[in-house]
């Protein structure tokens, strides 16, 4: 069976859905922002600018960005509460309509008496937003943290500016703690970009939809139409008897991940369509992949569960 996410409707579309301008903490206007997404050839972006009143609560209007085959989503990075560790919560907030009533942060401190985390993420889904939790490792989310988020539809497994900034970019392990407890979610990467560092480009989503347009590719990331990237391109994945079948641009290394330590590994130079027998992970309820290229860039899907 050939996974549906590569014979949908439409093609895929490449866009940042993470990142911040001079409406909050960077470093360029909300329009040069764009400029500078659309000239390294994505084809749309969310500015995520922190919902904060420092900065008088900013849901940033980038609707005049739009056109010539670029479009844009509007979207926020959510803030209220206190995590685990005592830090307020980062949570991203796509398709935000513009009305959103923001909770009272003032600042990135947390306050008495406001919503916390869960509140907010699904106060965000309800008005038809897709949620995120934005990069557990610099948060320092703990499991219970990432288990309270219950409105999240992604967990950020890569950001670029984290990455770049604290070498602390990674979420695959606060990911596959919800995986092994039986949470249906999947997973994205983004660059956090503020432009005020080398935070740009390195890491973005796959959305497959019909259309360019808001809408199309709002509903396609909430129904996990997508994958992710830092570079490498998976072209098909067909699921066989015992097998799959992927379809890439030139990988190294094709890795076909399971539940607790089950996986299977094929290396290689350029492989573009790769085999890979599934039987250690027969037992295991979800598979995701992941291609490397030669330079250790590296591309996700997100879990297909069993049933």
């Amino acid at each position: 069976m050939r996974d549906p996410l590569f014979d949908g409707p439409g093609r895929f579309w490449r866009g940042n859905i993470h990142g911040h301008s001079s409406r909050s903490d960077g470093a360029l206007t909300p329009e040069e922002v764009c400029r500078r997404y659309r000239a390294q050839g994505y084809d749309f972006v969310a500015i995520t600018d922190h919902l904060v009143g420092m900065w008088d609560y900013p849901i940033t209007d980038t609707t005049g960005c739009r056109g010539d085959g670029f479009t844009t989503l509007m979207g926020a990075e959510l803030h209220s509460g206190r995590q685990e560790n005592g830090a307020i919560w980062h949570l991203l907030a796509i398709g935000l309509p513009a009305g959103f009533a923001p909770s009272a942060s003032p600042d990135f401190e947390p306050t008495a008496g406001q919503e916390t985390g869960p509140q907010i993420a699904r106060r965000a889904r309800e008005a038809g937003a897709y949620v995120a939790i934005a990069h557990p490792h610099w948060s320092g989310l703990t499991a219970a943290d990432m288990r309270s988020i219950d409105a999240a539809h992604a967990v950020e497994v890569y950001n670029h500016g984290c990455a770049m900034g604290a070498d602390r970019g990674d979420g695959f392990h606060a990911f596959e703690t919800l995986l092994a407890e039986g949470r249906r979610i999947d997973l994205c990467a983004a660059d956090d970009s503020h432009f005020n560092d080398f935070d740009g480009f390195g890491g973005w989503v796959m959305v497959r939809a019909p259309e360019n347009a808001p809408d199309a590719l709002l509903e396609a990331l909430k129904a996990g139409r997508y994958y992710s990237s830092q570079g490498p391109e998976i072209h098909a994945v067909q699921w066989l008897d015992g097998e799959v079948e992927v379809e890439t641009s030139a990988a190294s290394r094709v890795i076909v991940q399971g539940a607790g330590i089950t996986s299977a590994v094929a290396v290689g130079d350029a492989m573009t369509r790769t085999r890979l027998d599934l039987g250690r992970l027969a037992a295991s309820p979800w598979m995701r992949i992941t291609v490397a290229d030669a330079a250790g860039r590296r591309a996700w899907t997100n879990p297909v569960w069993r049933d």
